[in-house]
Order: structure tokens, then sequence, then C-alpha cells
């Protein structure tokens, strides 16, 4: 029996490696350091669960962080993976704004252990 696939996108990091956490769960899990390597590994698997951090960046001129691209590229699918998200309190302002337009399953806020 396959297990389900957890994609997990660390950009920055700075938190524990959860991938051990995530296969005790009984998920497969992925991880990639980009988003432009996520939106790969969606369109070759179906994902059951990603998990991603909000890097807010102030440079993006029609958004405020790679999060909108990963949801832009969820929209249209058959069925859409859990979404859990980790957010700096700093910028708990911005990924309200994030929030508003998106469904995010489960969001926590750093430190995350």
């Amino acid at each position: 029996m396959e297990h389900p696939v957890l994609l997990s996108i660390v950009e920055l990091g700075g938190y524990p490696d959860f991938r051990a956490l995530y296969q005790r769960c009984g998920y497969d899990a992925v991880q990639v350091n980009s988003m432009r390597k996520a939106r790969n590994v969606l369109k070759q698997q179906a994902i059951s669960v990603i998990v991603t951090e909000f890097n807010f960046q102030s440079d993006f001129r029609d958004r405020t962080s790679s999060i909108e691209t990963l949801m832009a590229s969820l929209q249209g699918g058959e069925q859409r993976p859990k979404l859990i998200v980790f957010y700096e309190q700093e910028y708990a302002h911005q990924f309200e704004r994030v929030t508003s337009r998106f469904v995010i399953d489960v969001s926590l806020c750093f430190p995350v252990d």
C-alpha cells in the first residue's frame, strides 16, 4: 500500500528538519528548496499535504510571497492538498493578506519545534 505524499518546501529554513516526523506520521516525505522545484513535483506526483514557509518579499510587485505562486499552481486541480504554513510573527500582517485570499489549512508561528 502506498503512503500519502507530503511535500516540504524549505526555502530559508532555520527550523528542525521534520522529515522523520512526517514519515512517522505515515507520509512519504519529499523535500525541495524552491517553489520552482515544488511546482515540478506537483506536476509529477499526487500530493496530500504541503508544508511551506511564508517568506515575505517586499520586492514583489503583485504579491507578498511565493505562496501565491504555489496557490495559483494548485487551482483547478481535482483535489487540493492540505496546506500548512510556517510564518514569522513580525510578518503576521502581511501573512493575513495571503490568508484572506487563499485557504491555509494550518498556520504555525515560529518557533516551530
